[in-house]
């Protein structure tokens, strides 16, 4: 027989294959509570505007939160023959309260309500990925101002280049979680536009009142569109673009993890709450959480390459490829909040090995640079000779075998006779990060001031959203 929720211009039961291909229940079950939530804001709206009946609007509201309660308590049988969340709901309704939940669909689509379904739970998922977030800002920032002083290594192409402090490093991690922030909050707002009520693609001619549904639900207004609303899935391309550079830039760090819990350079540990041991090897430490954080990164940009993929060659308005949106979103939100969660943990639990650090910080003649700004300070040397000259005496302290700071400085005036004593002042690896005041730059009063903003501001309470 047909299926009884799609009316009376089928005859026969769709085949095996049709309806394993055609079902979405398997992950669009997951929409549950904002399908319901939805539902009862129109029916309120269509009991206001005189659609309804007031009372078939209260038995459909108690209803539906009774279908909710059967599904937080896991009490709810979803059937796959019904194809989807909105079809099961309605099924069930239809079992509790008779032929009044039959008059909910009056004046909508499953095309406007699964949209409004999916940007309520993309919306939600912006929130709590922004919460996660700042939980991630607010741990770097408590240990940057823990290493404000720290010294460690700063690379360029993975080769020793200046001293910063890990402080410093660690800030940069904030900055970017920062922007990764202002990304989700940029397509929350953009997305924060109601479709409920444009119908299948043309609208209704019921007199709606979409305005009061959408301030029901928390958007800001309908959709002026009805075309657009019922096929644009932007919101979750934009979302999943953002989730995709934030995941890049847990995975740099995660790589950078891997890198300094290594034995080959030491600079940090991990408990045993982030590492695993080998089944063969007795003596291993593995920094397995970076290495999946780095790894769920290529399902995030892979969900955001997929539902491109889809959408690209769609005509207006709906079609079931949209099907197709919702499973990657969902799978991607997941995998990025576990991977915020683990990096969260991570730089918690990571100890620095400040002896170690300060030691590496030294080596690869860091502070070459600081030598030759002395050079260009103090005996106003154009920068490109003073390059020049330090290469020169960075050739020397090689080829002796010493650091910068322990070569003779009368190995120094050999190849500049106006260099001084004084310049063994910029030559220490502390000296050099100290020296480094710019706005941005690594000083540990730098690195104080700008952890100790962060924190007041991480200490803020976000303001009311819908």
């Amino acid at each position: 027989m047909s299926n009884k929720m799609w009316g009376g211009r089928f005859t026969t039961a769709p085949d095996t294959i049709m309806e394993e291909i055609n079902a979405s229940i398997d992950f669009d079950r997951h929409l549950y509570r904002e399908d319901i939530t939805a539902s009862k804001a129109h029916a309120a709206m269509l009991a206001k505007q005189g659609i309804i009946t007031r009372q078939d609007a209260a038995a459909i509201a108690h209803g539906l939160d009774t279908i909710l309660s059967e599904i937080d308590g896991g009490k709810f049988r979803f059937k796959r023959s019904l194809e989807d969340i909105h079809m099961n709901v309605e099924s069930r309704l239809a079992d509790l309260i008779g032929p009044a939940a039959g008059r909910l669909h009056t004046a909508r689509s499953r095309n406007d309500q699964v949209a409004t379904d999916f940007k309520l739970w993309v919306r939600g998922t912006l929130d709590t990925l922004d919460a996660a977030l700042a939980d991630y800002q607010r741990a770097l920032a408590e240990k940057a101002l823990q290493h404000a002083a720290t010294v460690m290594p700063g690379f360029t192409h993975l080769q020793t280049a200046q001293p910063v402090t890990f402080g410093h490093h660690l800030l940069a991690y904030v900055e970017m979680a920062a922007r990764d922030r202002g990304r989700l909050t940029d397509a929350r707002k953009r997305l924060n536009e109601m479709p409920l009520g444009s119908a299948a693609l043309a609208g209704t001619s019921f007199p709606l009142d979409r305005t009061m549904t959408a301030k029901a639900l928390g958007f800001d207004r309908p959709t002026a569109n009805s075309l657009d609303a019922v096929s644009d899935r932007d919101f979750a391309m934009e979302a999943l673009s953002a989730a995709s550079i934030c995941a890049v830039h847990l995975s740099r760090f995660a790589e950078e993890i891997v890198i300094w819990t290594s034995p080959l350079t030491g600079l940090v540990k991990l408990s045993d709450k982030f590492t695993t041991g080998s089944s063969i090897m007795p003596q291993k430490r593995n920094p397995d959480a970076a290495e999946l954080v780095r790894a769920k990164t290529g399902r995030i940009i892979g969900a955001l390459n997929g539902l491109l993929i889809v959408m690209k060659g769609l005509p207006l308005a709906y079609a079931k490829d949209m099907q197709e949106d919702k499973e990657g979103v969902m799978d991607a939100m997941s995998a990025l909040s576990l991977a915020i969660a683990a990096m969260t943990g991570m730089v918690r639990d990571l100890v620095p090995d400040t002896e170690k650090m300060q030691a590496a910080a030294g080596e690869g003649y860091a502070t070459a640079t600081d030598l030759a700004d002395w050079l260009v300070r103090t005996l106003k040397m154009p920068f490109r000779e003073a390059h020049h000259v330090t290469g020169r005496i960075v050739a020397r302290a090689a080829k002796d075998g010493v650091a910068l700071d322990a070569l003779p400085l009368a190995a120094m005036q050999a190849i500049e006779p106006r260099i001084t004593k004084a310049v063994f002042a910029v030559l220490s690896v502390q000296r050099s990060v100290e020296s480094r005041v710019s706005y941005g730059g690594t000083a540990p009063k730098n690195v104080r001031a700008q952890a100790n903003k962060w924190l007041k501001s991480l200490a803020k309470k976000p303001g009311k959203r819908g």
